[in-house]
């Protein structure tokens, strides 16, 4: 007997088996993924994994940072790390941008049955972690949000007045139209079951910063949904990634929503760049006529390049930013751009007069052609001009 057990311990198998885990015989199960989406945030990192560490002593835990490609060498720092802790992983996202994105990669890629999400600017609590993640365990709970909004949470240490009357509006607006029945659905700091995230995300938008409205008005019934009260902290390294481009993605989102996802959200900016356009245009056709002097048909066609161009570059800083084209590239997509966009107008015609000879009201006629040249020029030159 002896001997069989001396050349059991001597065997490759067991000399490889893992170290018992300190809070039990054997090595506990991974219970949590912590997904953390990062740009330029070189300077958090180890603030943040510090953070995690004592949050989640008791807890066997990775984290995830999802990084779009941050030219601050965001990623070398977590790789650092990860090289002598096996619980920091790294994913480096090229040629793709949006927090929503890249959360939704994170969740996907955990190795936890329970997937939380946290900013990496150390606004959130992380110390209400372990709470959160025992009310999961426990069944009280699917989807536990952190909210600055009920109870004792506070947002007022980390927004600005116009950032938190802001973000009061949008919750208000998101509860009232797509009843959500929460005190903060435009939180970024939540934590739920993973098995919901194979559900749902197919229907997730990638883009845009707002994913938990996405998650929340994509729900299947009988979710339990919870709410933890928590201070949101003021950030002390970096700045922060929102700016008006937020207001257009949460519009776009909660009008993809109320449609039941038939309008998707890069859609509605390119339609609202389109809106911009016409007053680009117009503008350019008076300045051609009344300062040019120059003829309707030569001033008609001097304002569609300009509002073209116009489009073109808002459509590439905002509608399609995570494919923006550069250089050379943005000259190809321009000309590529004037290419789809004549063939829309000519579309725009041609459907036009085909509704107004069935029905001769002007302005049917004309939204009916509008609609298709914009469902055309959006379709075409997402493949085309903006293709991956």
């Amino acid at each position: 007997m002896t001997t069989d057990l001396q050349v059991e311990l001597a065997s490759p198998q067991s000399a490889n088996m893992p170290p018992p885990d300190p809070l039990g015989s054997t090595r506990s199960r991974l219970r949590l993924s912590v997904i953390i989406p990062t740009y330029c945030e070189s300077g958090n990192i180890a603030a943040m994994i510090a953070a995690l560490d004592s949050a989640l002593a008791r807890v066997r835990w990775e984290v995830i940072f999802v990084d779009d490609d941050s030219p601050d060498g965001t990623m070398s720092v977590v790789r650092s790390f990860g090289e002598r802790d096996d619980r920091i992983r790294a994913m480096r996202r090229v040629g793709r941008r949006g927090l929503a994105g890249a959360v939704i990669e994170g969740m996907l890629a955990a190795g936890a049955d329970v997937v939380a999400v946290v900013d990496a600017d150390l606004q959130h609590d992380e110390k209400l972690l372990p709470d959160m993640l025992r009310d999961i365990e426990s069944g009280k709970s699917d989807l536990v949000i952190g909210t600055r909004y009920d109870q004792s949470g506070d947002a007022r240490q980390g927004f600005s007045v116009t950032r938190r009357w802001s973000s009061m509006l949008a919750t208000g607006l998101t509860n009232l139209l797509l009843r959500t029945n929460v005190s903060d659905p435009m939180s970024g700091f939540f934590m739920m079951k993973r098995s919901i995230v194979d559900t749902i995300a197919p229907k997730l938008a990638p883009g845009g910063f707002k994913l938990l409205l996405d998650i929340l008005a994509s729900l299947p019934s009988g979710i339990r949904v919870s709410e933890k009260p928590y201070v949101f902290r003021p950030r002390k390294v970096g700045k922060s990634k929102l700016d008006g481009v937020v207001v257009a993605d949460f519009l776009g989102l909660l009008l993809s929503k109320l449609t039941g996802n038939w309008v998707s959200p890069r859609f509605f900016l390119f339609a609202l760049v389109g809106a911009g356009g016409l007053i680009v245009h117009l503008t350019a056709l008076r300045f051609a006529i009344i300062l040019g002097g120059t003829s309707f048909n030569k001033a008609q066609i001097f304002a569609s390049f300009v509002a073209m161009t116009f489009n073109f570059f808002l459509n590439n800083a905002l509608t399609f930013r995570d494919r923006r084209l550069s250089g050379l590239q943005a000259i190809r997509g321009l000309l590529s751009f004037y290419i789809v966009c004549s063939i829309g107008t000519l579309a725009n015609l041609g459907v036009a007069d085909l509704v107004y000879n069935h029905d001769p009201n002007w302005w049917r006629a004309g939204i009916a052609g509008a609609l298709m040249a914009a469902v055309f020029n959006y379709a075409v030159s997402s493949t085309l001009t903006w293709r991956r």
